[in-house]
């Protein structure tokens, strides 16, 4: 047998990707993801050069166009990207600029002509996006002249066309085509550029966005436009019920990251109020939305804490021995955006949505803290307003951190349980996956279970009498409920809250669990299937993922006990009933409905209900949780007009079940 030879790693085993296939082949290394969110980002590379062309004073004016087939077309009305030929480089701009990565006019920061406050400082906007494109055409006015480029898989086709103007007019307008076998999603949603305008215009004053979106009915347009940016925009959010005025900080710094390295410059913008209505707070850096924060969101936290709480404190605001604010106590009621300009940024990665650098937040930590400080002493009674909410703000969350863990404490079933829930018996075992706790109906049937169980692994919990109402009940009310507690605490895993307004009380741990199987357990009459229901509401409420996991049971008990003179049989149903007298055919025997769980000797509670071998048990399915929550509201409920309806419609199936003399 000829053996095959191993694969050899060798000098040739080497490679690097060239041209387009840097950017086709690897897509999430520029845009953060091969898929719709890069795809977004390829978009906004091209946007973001026309915003910087309009910052530098040149066209104030973006038209954005999204076409039915997800091609993109933006076109400013700038200078126009320059082309031709560059002595200095040898080479056509257009070839650095559309097939370079890292290359471009943003780097020589120092030059009065450069950009020097630029959202596209890596050189990568334009090449990757061109890269990535199925097709690309460019259209650029400037010098008299319109320049013409088309590329088709990020490879040019028939060079640079250029032809004289006879307008005097200067821009670029570049339409392309994400390609498929790049992004795995190029549908981008009209919404994304909704979000996108709107925040270039709020940080861009006076710069006019035109969004022109393709439709079945043709186009439909929309403008952004801040005349005043980010003031207007806090003011736009916070209303006119706001408890302060709105303020307008700006200011100019130099300094630099590190001693080894040089000087550059920031510009800080920061609009405010305090509202007990809204919050938000926003950070952009060069245009570009910082949704991971960093530096700005750094700075704001540091001095809205320390100035706030500096206040506080000279003014007598707390009370003995009482924690200082936190920021989530003023962020709570604080409207505030930040626009910050530098002309060197450290981006967390290309996506730009953090930055790092270090004298902006010394800078702007300083900046803030000294406005707030003056605004503080220049308007007392919107500083004394600002406190007051403040306080308000802290001393409820507390209040609610203190509920949430006292009932988290309350629910929680680290303690004793034997000598903190009433009646409860657990069993001897502590292997979960044997371990299961019966819910039952009543004292008197947790002696009979009590008596007939396997106490290795078998548990008891009485329901004493009808449970609350789970689905009709706010969660104030349901926990303060002595039942539902105990049963809650027995379970162990805690509770899923899904209301926002509650959503602190959620406790929930599956891993918690002490039981491998919960099982309900009522008497077969109308009593008995009311408190199953309940407490099958409860779980479903409280606990849904205990049955879509499968842990929750109902134990099915007898309706009549059939005797002979050699055994004893059980029906659970009357058709089951029908069946076992027709198989005794002329034999002898006696007929009686069930007694109650209480009412069973132990031996028959283990026979029937309680033993794995002979017991019946029905798994709770999430769909049969919710026909029985759904059925259980329309009987129960506030909709009385649909329970008359369904009792017109199937009453008359049911009457012979009626218990009416």
């Amino acid at each position: 047998m000829t053996r095959k030879p191993k694969n050899t790693y060798g000098n040739e085993s080497i490679s690097s990707l060239k041209g387009a296939d840097r950017v086709r082949k690897r897509p999430g290394v520029i845009f953060g993801s091969d898929g719709l969110e890069g795809c977004e980002h390829s978009v906004f590379e091209i946007l973001s050069n026309s915003i910087d062309e309009a910052r530098e004073g040149y066209g104030d004016k973006i038209v954005i166009t999204r076409f039915a087939d997800h091609s993109i077309e933006v076109e400013d009305f700038g200078r126009g990207i320059p082309v031709d030929y560059n002595p200095i480089e040898e080479r056509f701009n257009w070839e650095l600029v559309f097939c370079e990565l890292y290359a471009g006019g943003k780097y020589n920061t120092n030059n009065a002509e450069s950009y020097e406050f630029s959202l596209g400082l890596n050189g990568l906007g334009l090449c990757a996006t061109q890269y990535s494109s199925e097709y690309m055409d460019v259209e650029i006015h400037r010098d008299g002249f319109v320049y013409t480029l088309h590329f088709e898989h990020g490879e040019n086709v028939g060079g640079l066309m250029k032809r004289e103007n006879g307008r005097k007019k200067s821009g670029t307008k570049i339409k392309w085509k994400p390609d498929l076998q790049v992004f795995t999603d190029i549908d981008i949603p009209a919404e994304y550029y909704h979000d996108i305008l709107k925040r270039q215009a709020i940080v861009n004053n006076g710069l006019r966005f035109e969004f022109r979106n393709q439709t079945e009915n043709g186009f439909e347009t929309e403008e952004f436009l801040y005349e005043e940016g980010i003031t207007d925009y806090v003011k736009e959010i916070a209303g006119e019920e706001s408890l302060t005025s709105v303020q307008s900080w700006q200011a100019e710094r130099t300094g630099r990251d590190r001693a080894d390295k040089p000087d550059y410059r920031v510009k800080l913008g920061v609009a405010l109020t305090f509202s007990n209505r809204v919050k938000l707070t926003e950070y952009y850096h060069n245009s570009s939305w910082l949704e991971h924060g960093g530096s700005p969101e750094r700075a704001v936290k540091q001095a809205m804490v320390s100035q706030i709480d500096a206040y506080l404190k000279q003014n007598g605001k707390y009370l003995k021995n009482e924690s200082k604010v936190s920021f989530a106590d003023i962020e709570d009621c604080l409207v505030l955006v930040s626009s910050s300009f530098s002309t060197q940024t450290s981006y967390e990665n290309q996506t730009k949505k953090s930055i790092t650098n270090k004298f902006i937040y010394e800078a702007m930590t300083e900046f803030l803290k000294h406005q707030l400080e003056v605004y503080f002493i220049e308007n007392p009674i919107e500083a004394g307003k600002i406190a007051e909410q403040v306080l308000i703000n802290k001393r409820s969350r507390e209040k609610a951190e203190k509920t949430r863990l006292n009932l988290k404490k309350t629910l929680s079933g680290s303690v004793d349980l034997a000598n903190r829930v009433q009646k409860f018996v657990d069993c001897r075992t502590k292997d979960l996956s044997r371990r299961e706790i019966f819910i039952v109906e009543g004292d008197s049937a947790l002696g009979s279970c009590k008596l007939g169980r396997d106490a290795e692994f078998q548990a008891i919990i009485p329901v004493r009498g009808k449970i609350l109402n789970c689905l009709k009940a706010g969660y104030d009310k349901i926990f303060k409920n002595d039942i539902i507690s105990d049963i809650i605490k027995v379970l162990g895993c805690g509770v899923e809250v899904k209301s926002k307004a509650n959503k602190d009380l959620s406790s929930f741990d599956l891993n918690g669990l002490r039981w491998n199987k919960v099982i309900i357990c009522t008497d077969a009459d109308v009593d008995g299937f009311q408190i199953r229901t309940l407490i099958l509401t409860m779980l479903y409420r409280l606990t849904p993922t205990l049955i879509d996991e499968g842990y929750v049971y109902i134990a099915q008990t007898p309706l009549f006990e059939i005797t002979t003179k050699k055994k004893v049989y059980f029906a659970y149903s009357e058709s089951e009933k029908t069946h076992i007298l027709s198989m005794l055919g002329d034999e002898k025997f006696t007929l009686q409905r069930s007694k109650g769980l209480g009412e069973n000797e132990p031996d028959m509670m283990w026979l029937t209900t309680m033993c794995p071998d002979t017991r019946r048990l029905v798994k709770v399915t999430r769909a049969e949780a919710e026909a029985t929550s759904a059925m259980f509201d329309l009987m129960l409920g506030d909709n009385l007009q649909g329970r008359k309806d369904f009792i017109s419609e199937f009453g008359a199936d049911y009457i012979d079940q009626a218990d009416v003399s």
